[in-house]
């Protein structure tokens, strides 16, 4: 076997071990692997029950039902709806009408029993996915009360220090000569 020979051999078997790690990798990672659905994909593309969804829209307004720690609540994208069931502690910011993403698995009576139910932390905050999915429904638009804000940015200002309190020198102008000797000493 000549020597070019041997190194063809060597890069092929390295190709192939490659390729069989990579393919144990994403076989692995198949069933860990939860894609962004709306509820209206969600009736169209008739996923198969037990399968693992993560599930975003809005909390339909009057749809929210607690049964001491169960929850249930349909999440909306204007043109379908899903029914959520969820046990445990919602967050603080869980509200009819506002953004929601539920993770979960998917049930035969086309309900999700979540294990997770995620909430937008602010008024100006939604999943990409849930914004984009709810414009494109035409329910959603941007200015909308509890919709997207464009960020601005504000320039930092420093805030006045309480008198008699320390200013860090950092943040004082340089003192230069002709503004240090026009000083007179204090009395």
């Amino acid at each position: 076997m000549t020597r070019k020979s041997r190194r063809l051999v060597l890069i092929g078997a390295g190709l192939s071990v490659l390729a069989l790690a990579a393919g144990l990798i994403l076989t692995a990672l198949n069933d860990t692997i939860v894609f962004f659905r709306t509820p209206t994909e969600i009736a169209q593309k008739q996923i198969a029950p037990g399968g693992r969804v993560r599930l975003g829209g809005l909390v339909e307004p009057g749809s929210v039902e607690k049964t001491g720690a169960a929850v249930r609540f349909a999440v909306t994208d204007g043109n379908h709806q899903v029914i959520v069931a969820y046990r445990g502690l919602l967050p603080d910011l869980f509200r009819e009408g506002q953004g929601v993403v539920a993770e979960g698995v998917l049930q035969m009576d086309g309900t999700v029993s979540a294990d997770s139910v995620l909430a937008k932390h602010d008024e100006r905050y939604m999943p990409r996915e849930v914004a984009d999915a709810l414009k494109k429904s035409g329910h959603w638009k941007e200015g909308e009360p509890g919709g997207p804000v464009p960020q601005q940015s504000v320039p930092a200002t420093p805030k006045p220090a309480p008198s008699g309190a320390a200013v860090p020198s950092s943040i004082l102008p340089a003192a230069t000569p002709a503004s240090a000797s026009s000083r007179s000493p204090a009395p």
